[in-house]
């Protein structure tokens, strides 16, 4: 399977930062190439057979996308990235479904991406007299959605839970389906599955879901490319999103009504080679299978953190380093004393082994947790290799022991 990535050589680095983005494997580039190489045409527009046959592949990936999330093709929303579907579930729903005084509870510690869209729609209606508060709720030691703090905030003008599924800093995996139990009738839960879809089986019936984002370049596919699950029972309640050209609306009374799901919420020109690269990275998916992508990952992380675990100076951020049950997920976040995240991880690129600094896209707080601005992660997906993350803790170890 390794031989279907390209970029991964015999000699070149090692590439320990898919939680960033996944390599890509020949039948997605081939996807993207031949679009525009034989072809290229817009799809839902012409007549003609290029086109045509576009948009029955287009709509067959909307099928396959369905299944791969145990969900209905009418479900699926394609977008520009996973930034912009939870920007639709701002826009197409919280803009005209919140009124006075409505709450959403949302994690600070979530990428930005899971925060920043909240705080521009509060903003946003504000200036329409609609007042609406953000609560944020705990991580637990683990960096787990704290259940219990969740629990405790929630309340009778509660609209909407937003939480990641697998934490893109931590790697720990929350319990939405839990999560979803705890809320009333009115309330729905966002999940930003991220860095959960194609590392775990996802069924976001089973985890209780409203909404569902995925980002493809994270799961084998290319860049720019997302998908938005919003479950059919909330589909009249989704205004348009990004409405024009290709939009499902119709202009009644010089006012803009919304027509059929899910070409209510893509308008505009699809990104047709991600769409096509997606398709790929799903049957590729599929034939690898998402549980065996998972065990790996487990083997690799433990593999990780038990050769991390009594380095000197090292600290391990919370997540499946801290559990009991030999959980793990492809993701381990660490800081090193004496050394900055940003230098080693320059160190470590000069040995050849590419890991992820910083701040890891966390919205900058008054009171960062440790490690929380500045950090090491590394990441893995199924093309890592055991040898590859042996040659890694050779090189942490010996930087360790010299700046002790």
């Amino acid at each position: 399977m390794r031989t279907l990535f390209p970029a991964l050589t015999a000699d070149g680095p090692v590439y320990l930062d898919s939680a960033a983005t996944t390599q890509k494997p020949l039948p997605v580039i081939d996807a993207v190439t031949d679009y525009h190489r034989h072809h290229t045409a817009n799809s839902g527009r012409g007549t003609y057979s290029w086109a045509t046959t576009l948009t029955t592949a287009v709509e067959q990936i909307r099928v396959d996308t369905a299944h791969f999330l145990g969900a209905h093709a009418h479900e699926v929303v394609f977008t520009g990235g996973a930034t912009a579907a939870l920007n639709a579930v701002a826009l197409g729903w919280g803009l005209t479904a919140l009124t006075d005084g409505d709450e959403i509870l949302y994690s600070p510690r979530d990428h930005a991406s899971n925060v920043h869209p909240w705080l521009r729609l509060r903003d946003t209606l504000a200036h329409f007299g609609r007042h609406i508060r953000l609560i944020p709720y705990r991580t637990t030691a683990l960096g787990e959605a704290d259940l219990t703090d969740i629990a405790a905030k929630i309340g009778p003008r509660t609209r909407l839970l937003t939480l990641s599924h697998l934490h893109h800093v931590y790697g720990a995996l929350s319990t939405p389906q839990q999560s979803a139990e705890l809320l009333p009738e009115r309330a729905l839960l966002c999940l930003d599955c991220t860095q959960s879809a194609g590392h775990l089986p996802i069924d976001v019936r089973a985890l209780g879901a409203d909404f569902a984002v995925l980002a493809a370049h994270k799961m084998f596919g290319s860049p720019g490319t997302g998908v938005l699950f919003c479950h059919e029972r909330i589909h009249d309640q989704l205004g348009p999103f990004l409405p024009g050209g290709n939009s499902a609306v119709h202009v009644q009374d010089s006012a803009l009504v919304p027509d059929h799901m899910p070409h209510r919420m893509e308008g505009g020109t699809h990104n047709l080679p991600g769409i096509l690269a997606l398709g790929a990275a799903l049957r590729m998916l599929r034939d690898i299978g998402t549980d065996r992508i998972a065990d790996h990952n487990r083997i690799l992380t433990r593999r990780l953190v038990d050769g991390m675990r009594d380095l000197p100076g090292l600290r391990i951020l919370p997540g499946p380093a801290h559990a009991s049950d030999g959980a793990g997920y492809g993701i381990v976040s660490f800081t090193l004393d004496a050394i900055t995240a940003t230098d080693l991880g320059f160190v470590l690129a000069e040995l050849g082994l590419l890991v992820r600094t910083g701040a890891h896209c966390v919205p900058t707080t008054p009171h960062p947790a440790p490690g929380e601005s500045d950090s090491v992660r590394v990441s893995t997906h199924a093309y890592t290799t055991t040898e590859e993350i042996d040659r890694f803790l050779d090189c942490l170890t010996t930087i360790a022991t010299e700046v002790r």
